[in-house]
């Protein structure tokens, strides 16, 4: 999925984020696709979502794949107390957790341009290590290169999804993104249990860096 940008009057401002909430995240258009066991035959064990193409849709009610064995509960940690939504004077903020991605829409409060820097940006994977942020136009070749910074014009909303850079696969000359997810949809799920994962993500606010840190806790695997 690349990512969406959507014009916010001013006066529409309010009701949009209150749309952000109800639509929750971004829409993608990404599958999966589940690798054979050696020798070819299929593992008795479900493993969804071995590797992923793009980002699932994240508009439904409960994330992550509809056949997968456990379902994944999320809380923000960080900033607390605010649901998954954040918001300054500057910028508005809704995440989405999911097994396959962090989704979000992130609103410019102000008449101005602001963008964010993929390059300074880290994320925190749910194993404890850290990586660079691929996102929804990252591709295989990006790994070893500059990604260009996505601009967001004043009062418009972006719409993303973000994971570990290291997450990529290669796509065999294909020009397509194709990653392992964030979080195992199969037998190993309940493992993940308070496990905790999130982002730095580092906007550029007339001219000057700002750095806006998230975190997020597996709360529950529950089986479906």
């Amino acid at each position: 999925m690349a990512p969406s940008v959507t014009t916010v009057k001013p006066r529409a401002r309010l009701a949009a984020v209150l749309a952000a909430a109800v639509v929750g995240g971004c829409a993608a258009g990404g599958g999966s696709q589940d690798i054979p066991a050696a020798g070819g035959s299929a593992d008795a064990t479900p493993r969804l979502n071995t590797v992923v193409s793009g980002a699932r849709d994240s508009v439904e009610s409960i994330p992550g794949s509809p056949n997968a064995p456990y379902i994944y509960r999320f809380r923000m940690t960080d900033p607390g107390g605010s649901g998954f939504n954040y918001q300054d004077r500057d910028l508005s903020f809704y995440f989405r957790p999911g097994p396959d991605a962090l989704y979000f829409q992130v609103e410019n409060r102000q008449n101005r341009s602001v963008s964010i820097d993929w390059e300074r940006s880290v994320f925190y994977d749910p194993n404890g290590g850290t990586d660079k942020v691929a996102h929804g136009t990252t591709r295989w070749d990006d790994r070893f290169q500059a990604q260009p910074s996505t601009q967001i014009p004043g009062l418009q909303r972006l719409g993303d999804y973000a994971f570990p850079m290291g997450y990529l696969y290669d796509p065999a000359g294909r020009s397509v993104q194709i990653h392992r997810p964030l979080l195992p949809e199969d037998s190993t799920s309940p493992q993940y249990t308070d496990r905790s994962f999130g982002v730095d993500l580092v906007f550029v606010v007339e001219d000057r860096p700002r750095t806006y840190s998230f975190r997020f806790k597996v709360a529950s695997v529950i089986p479906r």
